[in-house]
């Protein structure tokens, strides 16, 4: 879990859309529509959402399964979900233009923005870059106790407390040896950011990237805020014996700059759209982001970037995202350099090696028809 259901189960515009068609539009629409009803039936999620733009540029929706399991409320159409390690894109966006922009080096260390910060046992600051953080190969611990966050979901956390509690393990492996997908990254990349620019990190990326793009249903949560605010399904999570815990309402504070971010499928797909498509970063910090490395962990295939992950496609070629979970929901999905796009959420994240790659195969049934 971590904020991400990458390391669980391999995932993972603005302007006017094309008005959003039902999964009635057509049988080949029905197929994407067939795998959220199985990802229900069979799997067991009890929400399936989707937003898929196509070979035709048409953005079409898709929602399966109910919004509320006790009242059997219709699931919301594109409704807000939380899209824990999405937030790790965004973030790396923010960091890629305060390089573009002189402000950060890519290959300057932590101390040179957080001097002294970060130290413990095999872990130094003066030995960690900056691209490091942003592409998981420092060697950092994971600040994350699953248990904990599961079992208080609503208690706050502030970043130095969540980098303490990191630094109390040893490193994995010395920086620039290997890589191992660790939270912490993403936190010490928040707190370089605002470092920098002296504002709040959920103000920059505000102002960066959803104010930029016109991402009219995303937001980076206020401290203290465990609402979603707009339409919604409620997420759960099963416990030990079988039953639905309700983990709608939480405080995202331990995601923060690694997983906090609240948005829709149709938002994700236009911000990966935007993305690659040159409308937030110069050329050459794109070109960067999209420099990757092995990620095997994650998947046969996969490949790590600056925040980014690319993935194979079975009909050819790749696609690119990120996918995210934090209790109540995970997000999977896609987008090709020639424009087709899909996000699909479900509101648990998949507590079987199964669920996740049936996820990934409604991703690339969207992708590949």
């Amino acid at each position: 879990m971590a904020a991400t259901v990458t390391a669980v189960a391999a995932a993972v515009v603005a302007g006017v859309l094309a008005p959003a068609a039902t999964a009635s539009a057509g049988p080949r629409q029905d197929s994407v529509q067939q795998r959220l009803d199985a990802l229900v039936q069979k799997d067991g999620v009890p929400a399936a959402l989707a937003t898929v733009k196509g070979r035709d540029g048409r953005t079409r929706t898709y929602t399966a399964g109910v919004g509320d399991v006790t009242t059997k409320a219709k699931v919301p159409v594109d409704g807000q979900v939380r899209i824990g390690s999405n937030t790790k894109s965004f973030t790396a966006v923010v960091v890629l233009q305060l390089v573009a922009e002189g402000k950060i080096g890519l290959e300057a260390n932590v101390d040179t923005y957080l001097p002294g910060l970060v130290r413990g046992d095999g872990i130094d600051g003066r030995n960690i870059t900056v691209h490091q953080l942003l592409q998981h190969t420092s060697g950092l611990p994971d600040y994350v106790d699953q248990q904990a966050v599961l079992k208080d979901p609503q208690r706050y956390a502030e970043p130095r407390e969540l980098l303490d509690a990191a630094l109390t393990h040893k490193a994995q492996f010395a920086p620039g040896t290997q890589w191992a997908y660790s939270n912490t990254n993403y936190l010490l990349a928040g707190m370089i950011i605002q470092k920098v620019t002296g504002r709040p990190l959920g103000e920059e990326i505000t102002k960066r990237v959803i104010n930029k793009i016109g991402l009219r249903h995303t937001y980076f949560p206020v401290p203290g805020d465990m609402t979603i605010h707009e339409a919604h399904p409620k997420g759960y999570q099963r416990t030990a014996d079988g039953s639905l815990r309700d983990y709608t309402e939480l405080d995202p504070s331990w995601g923060w700059a690694a997983g906090a971010m609240v948005s829709t499928n149709t938002d994700l797909t236009r911000f990966y759209e935007a993305l690659l498509g040159g409308r937030l970063l110069p050329a050459a910090q794109l070109a960067q982001m999209r420099t990757t490395v092995p990620a095997d962990s994650l998947g046969p295939g996969h490949r790590y970037g600056l925040g980014l992950i690319s993935r194979p496609l079975p009909c050819g070629g790749l696609s690119w995202g990120h996918g995210g979970g934090i209790p109540g929901f995970a997000t999977f999905g896609g987008t090709t350099d020639d424009g087709r796009s899909v996000n699909v959420a479900v509101t648990t994240i998949p507590g079987d090696e199964d669920t996740g790659k049936h996820v990934d195969q409604t991703v690339d049934e969207a992708l590949c028809r």
